[in-house]
């Protein structure tokens, strides 16, 4: 069958409804989207002279372009950090030892359950306050390490559900062939645990990405403050936050896409691999010497 277990397969009537509540919807949001159009009209919002500045290349050399490098700079930092902090709370908390799991345990539901933008704002204020770094690398740090946290607690609880669903005769192998626990974690369980989450993981390294715009708060010259900057100083804010916001959009379609092909390939070489071991099984025979009175069974 190839209906859900849930739900029959819809019949004729069925999809001929589900094609008109489709096209009713395709109407409703191209009505709305044109009535927005209208409104910005009314107002003046699409008038050449409020987009002219960023045909200018002044405000991509100044201000957008080292914008954009200051957040691909930041969320690079964190993905590598978080990927770190995420990998060593992740292997703590599936630790025998009680005392190492349960300090990795506090450490990761603590900071995955608090803000980011919460720990922006304190850091920078610590950083600032204490001149532990330049005042004017506060907000830099304070964007990184917020997001590293979090994300990093995120990524250990991945690491821990991606071991705990991993077969049980996984761990079972490899204390067989003489390793120690820690070991068959560190050697089989992780790496297979990594392959299997990975998609969950470059969606992580999109909200990293989404997130570091949260530093335009703590003035961290990103591209969403860089953006406002030139809204303000061109009376046209709204149309400096759509090119930003435009720039987000392709960068985070295209991370999307990566971890859809990334996902793609995953489960191709799984199943290519799991095909491989099926065929292997098949040859395997049992082999006895021959001799006068002794045949050898073959499949």
């Amino acid at each position: 069958m190839s209906g859900s277990v849930l739900f029959d397969a819809p019949g004729p009537r069925a999809r001929r409804r589900i094609l008109i509540a489709n096209i009713l919807g395709v109407v409703a949001v191209l009505a709305l989207l044109a009535w927005v159009v209208k409104v910005l009209a009314d107002f003046g919002q699409l008038d050449a002279a409020k987009w002219s500045s960023f045909a200018q290349s002044g405000t991509w050399e100044n201000y957008l372009l080292p914008g954009l490098v200051n957040t691909l700079k930041s969320a690079a930092i964190a993905i590598i950090a978080s990927l770190v902090f995420g990998l060593v709370f992740g292997m703590g908390r599936l630790a025998q030892n009680k005392l190492v799991n349960g300090v990795s345990s506090v450490i990761v539901e603590f900071f995955r359950a608090v803000p980011v933008l919460l720990m922006m704002i304190f850091f920078w204020i610590f950083f600032g306050r204490m001149g532990i770094v330049p005042s004017g690398d506060a907000p830099f740090v304070a964007v990184v390490l917020a997001l590293t946290l979090y994300n990093g607690s995120v990524v250990a609880e991945l690491v821990r559900s991606g071991v705990h669903g991993l077969p049980k005769g996984q761990r079972e192998a490899g204390i067989a062939i003489g390793l120690t626990r820690g070991q068959s974690l560190r050697l089989i369980e992780i790496p297979q645990a990594l392959v299997a989450m990975m998609p969950a993981l470059l969606g992580q390294f999109v909200v990293i990405l989404k997130d570091s715009a949260l530093g335009a708060i703590i003035n961290y010259n990103e591209l969403l403050f860089s953006g406002r900057l030139v809204g303000t100083g061109n009376a046209n804010v709204f149309q400096a936050l759509v090119v930003v916001a435009a720039i987000f959009i392709l960068i985070n379609f295209a991370l999307t896409y990566l971890a859809q092909w990334v996902s793609t390939r995953v489960a191709r070489r799984r199943a290519k691999a799991s095909a491989t071991e099926d065929d292997g099984s098949d040859d395997i025979g049992l082999v006895m010497p021959e001799g006068p009175g002794i045949t050898t069974p073959r499949k």
